[in-house]
């Protein structure tokens, strides 16, 4: 089995992350799903403290946030590493609603947000 890629922790104190186990108990799935979503790309994850923490903001009530996995794969083929994507996530970006990336996403704007990370990587 490969290893879980994780991100450097780029992330602001104050950006709420949740231990792996607990985003599992909140997607309704087992711990091991939740590492094979992080290696399949479809989530990021950071160490805090040696633990693996996913960012709060990635999901929700009702699961992963729509269009997160997709942008993930588009900077990917970008070349960007899993610490500049998180970082790239977490930037303001005042063209965009809701100033960041991820909060773009959070309130159904992943066409903007797949775009302009379409267009870094030209």
């Amino acid at each position: 089995m490969s290893a879980i890629p994780v991100a450097e922790d780029v992330l602001d104190a104050d950006v709420a992350v949740l231990p792996a186990g607990e985003v599992a108990a909140l997607l309704g799935q087992s711990p091991n799903k939740v590492r094979q979503m992080l290696r399949d790309g479809q989530l990021i994850a950071v160490r805090r403290n040696g633990e693996l923490m996913i960012p709060a903001d990635f999901v929700t009530e009702t699961g992963v946030i729509k269009g997160l996995a997709g942008t993930i794969t588009v900077l990917s083929d970008a070349g960007f590493t899993r610490t500049e994507m998180l970082r790239w996530l977490y930037s303001q970006d005042e063209s965009l609603p809701g100033i960041t990336p991820i909060n773009a996403l959070r309130t159904s704007h992943g066409t903007e947000v797949k775009r302009r990370a379409q267009a870094m990587a030209f």
